[in-house]
């Protein structure tokens, strides 16, 4: 089932169970073509995740792909806008702590849309919470910066992009104890990272 949406009117007549069907169909093609392979089936006794990697939930990230990872190589937690909560940092804390996991890589991405609606000041159901924790990175953003502080700039978006995954990673060192203890004795690392839309690259960040 060939389910490409590009426009608005595609997506008005799509349904629900149009796209289980496309889901399905997706899943009998990777049983079949045996993608889930002797190796993956091993993975299902026991896993060792090199890295846990938050990214947000934008369809156009398949973060596995991204690294070339197989199954079993990462942990991956995706939430809006890649921000912290006591669940992401529950999942680390477990990733790192319990797993054996030597990485924890915040991952940004420029053209974010849950970073536009937030210097939109969206407001609607949970969103509106989730949008407020990346108002802090909006605000930073701000400082010294003499373009348009608007969504309708590419610029300033990726601006806030930026600062958000920086202020996010002082977040789990401030949140977790446990993450900060692992990292202090050099356990794990705690690093920032950015997804080019547009070349497929990702650029490691460094924040101390």
């Amino acid at each position: 089932m060939n389910l490409n949406v590009s426009d608005v009117s595609d997506r008005m007549v799509l349904t629900a169970d149009m796209v289980i069907k496309f889901l399905e169909q997706g899943n009998n093609e990777y049983v079949k073509n045996k993608l889930f392979n002797n190796f993956e089936y091993e993975t299902v006794k026991e896993q060792y995740p090199k890295a846990v990697i938050l990214s947000c939930i934008d369809s156009r990230i398949p973060v596995k792909d991204v690294f070339n990872c197989d199954m079993g190589d990462i942990f991956v937690a995706r939430v809006a806008g890649n921000i912290i909560n006591p669940d992401i940092l529950g999942s680390f804390e477990y990733a790192c702590k319990i797993s054996g996991s030597k990485l924890i890589v915040v991952l940004g991405h420029n053209c974010c849309g849950a970073v536009k609606s937030a210097i939109d000041n969206v407001e609607l159901g949970n969103i509106t919470g989730l949008l407020d924790k990346l108002k802090p990175a909006i605000n930073q953003s701000k400082i010294r910066y003499k373009g348009v502080t608007e969504s309708s700039n590419p610029e300033f978006v990726d601006k806030v992009c930026h600062t958000n995954v920086k202020l996010m990673i002082k977040e789990i060192r401030k949140l977790s104890p446990v993450l900060k203890e692992m990292e202090d004795k050099g356990e794990i690392r705690i690093v920032g990272a950015m997804y080019d839309l547009y070349s497929g690259k990702v650029q490691f960040i460094k924040y101390k």
